[in-house]
């Protein structure tokens, strides 16, 4: 058997998620069963994280065992034959087999996409988070440094949060501003459910002036969801995705960025 990890892009608009679920497409399905006509077997996958409803990745990494004998390159393009258009396989790497897309991850790295400006977009519709009151995002980003660090964050995830605890580590935030987009680009160990989009939501409420940045450390201290802002609408969220030991020989999704990274 042959270890092979994908790096996977996706629009997660028309998906329930990346897991699957028996009431709705997801994004693990419509792979897996691309992956099944390549390697005529049955293949499972593993992902380096979960997204939810409506959030896109740029480079979800997985994992799977075959037997089957195919150059790099086949799996690529025969797996893209067979998914639909708002799913692609961007990479494909053999890996050793103590290589788990999950496990083996040292860190995750998520951007949200706000689009601040007095009108909604029509060709952006689904791809970024609106908000209409000018923002400031340098108190925000100044607002955001009092999470880097490892700390509890009960006060940033959902109510169905199924994790055992709350700690985490954010390794960086950092808040830009690109013409009339502003970008939220957290990193670190492992999030919790909803996490980086009540993050989101709280770091607006500062933006917009509705609340102070002190008030970002006083949630974080009350370890009470309720104490927190709104969560962001999930189609401004992206999962840039995990990075690993080099040698594992796994692109960083940074490589593959256009010039100026992503601008929805």
């Amino acid at each position: 058997m042959t270890r092979y990890a994908l790096g996977i892009e996706y629009d997660g608009s028309a998906y329930c998620g990346w897991q699957r679920q028996a009431h709705s497409a997801s994004v693990q399905q419509v792979l897996e069963e691309a992956l099944c006509k390549v390697a005529d077997e049955e293949i499972v996958v593993s992902s380096a994280g979960r997204t939810d409803t409506g959030v896109h990745a740029w480079q979800q990494c997985v994992h799977f065992d075959s037997d089957q004998t195919r150059d790099l390159k086949a799996w690529v393009m025969g797996v893209n034959a067979h998914l639909p258009h708002d799913v692609s396989v961007r990479n494909v790497t053999e890996v050793s087999n103590d290589f788990h897309a999950r496990y083996s991850t040292l860190g995750r790295t998520y951007r949200y996409w706000i689009l601040n400006h007095s009108a909604r977009s029509a060709l952006q519709h689904q791809r970024v988070g609106v908000v209409y009151r000018e923002l400031n995002e340098t108190a925000m980003h100044d607002a955001a440094q009092v999470l880097v660090g490892e700390h509890d964050f009960t006060s940033f995830r959902s109510s169905g949060c199924q994790a055992r605890h709350a700690i985490r580590e954010i390794t960086s935030v950092n808040v830009l501003r690109c013409n009339r987009h502003v970008m939220v680009q957290i990193e670190g160990n492992a999030f919790l459910h909803n996490m980086v989009r009540i993050i989101v939501g709280s770091l607006i409420s500062v933006g917009t002036g509705e609340r102070t940045g002190k008030w970002i450390e006083s949630v974080l201290t009350a370890r009470d969801r309720t104490q927190a802002g709104t969560t962001a609408v999930p189609h401004g969220l992206y999962f840039m995705g995990p990075h690993y030991a080099p040698l594992f020989g796994i692109p960083h999704w940074s490589e593959t960025l256009p010039t100026g990274g992503i601008v929805p």
